[in-house]
């Protein structure tokens, strides 16, 4: 085959193959423009905490979960990012804790993601104990946590209890 053959076979597929990777490429979930205001309002407890709300959200953007364990649904969110800070993972609460939580893995110290939070929303967190790695917690109840070598930030709540029936009123007979 000549290279002329080459190249004219080569120009015909050209447009199919670039069609091809463009199908490819829109296949792939993207993160949504909201994600920092719902995710991130959320885990800085900003804003009503629903487990159910945030899992139908992240099923909907970044597909199922790829694992559950400590009571949570655990979601990757490739290049998602918070307060100028990567963040790998979210994670939502089930029903079998006592909490309804939110909760991401940032890909930066505790420090770090306090420092980048505290420069794009300016909400400061308090150290809440003296250990080698400390909690720090802002309010209403936000907290970032050492994740080994990463920062986990959250927001848990205690869950609702359902409303109680106020007991019937007995009817006297007249």
């Amino acid at each position: 085959m000549a290279v002329q053959d080459v190249m004219r076979w080569g120009c015909r597929l050209l447009p199919a193959f670039a069609l091809a990777l463009l199908c490819v490429t829109a296949g792939a979930q993207s993160v949504p423009t909201t994600f920092g205001t719902i995710v991130g309002n959320g885990l800085l407890c900003r804003d009503h905490t629903d487990n159910l709300y945030y899992y139908n959200y992240l099923v909907k953007h970044f597909g199922n979960w790829y694992k559950h364990e400590g009571g949570a649904y655990w979601f990757r969110t490739a290049g998602a990012s918070l307060w100028g800070t990567e963040i790998s993972e979210v994670m939502v609460s089930d029903d079998t804790s006592t909490y309804i939580f939110v909760g991401a893995v940032a890909e930066a110290t505790p420090e770090n993601l306090e420092k980048a939070i505290i420069q794009q929303v300016g909400t400061h967190y308090t150290v809440i104990d003296t250990s080698a790695n400390p909690v720090r917690e802002a309010k209403p109840a936000s907290r970032i946590v050492y994740f080994d070598t990463k920062a986990k930030i959250y927001c848990a709540k205690f869950k609702p209890l359902p409303p109680v029936q106020p007991p019937p009123v007995r009817q006297q007979l007249k």
